[in-house]
């Protein structure tokens, strides 16, 4: 059985910071990219970052270039998303998804690409 489980989402003031992490099972992760999506309120669902588990390469939002990272432990089948300089507008439920699909830059950030989702984490970030 294939599953994501995102955790580390919480509420926090506005320049601090947080870690997800979601961990993967029930399917090859070197074989599979992982993307970081959030989605708040009377907004479109938004890609924020990927990762390629195969050869590391990243990609990021222009919104939060620079202030998030994204990282992959694949001893543990664990991407984890480093949040730094929160802001309220990063408030969002996060959800990680999984793609065999291998990513580029024009699209990484296509959520329909993705085969498999977490059921996302809540992160509020207080003014």
């Amino acid at each position: 059985e294939v599953q994501l489980v995102e955790s580390g989402g919480g509420l926090v003031q506005a320049g601090g910071s947080l870690r997800l992490s979601c961990a993967a099972s029930g399917f090859i992760f070197d074989d599979y990219a992982i993307g970081w999506f959030r989605l708040a309120p009377g907004k479109e669902r938004e890609g924020v970052s990927c990762i390629s588990s195969s050869d590391g390469s990243t990609y990021y939002a222009d919104s939060v270039k620079g202030r998030f990272t994204i990282s992959s432990d694949n001893a543990k089948n664990t991407v984890y998303l480093q949040m730094n300089s929160l802001k309220p507008e990063d408030t969002a439920v996060y959800y990680c998804a999984a793609r065999r699909r291998r990513p580029y830059g024009s699209t990484w950030f296509r959520g329909y690409e993705y085969d498999y989702w977490g059921q996302g984490t809540q992160v509020t970030v207080s003014s």
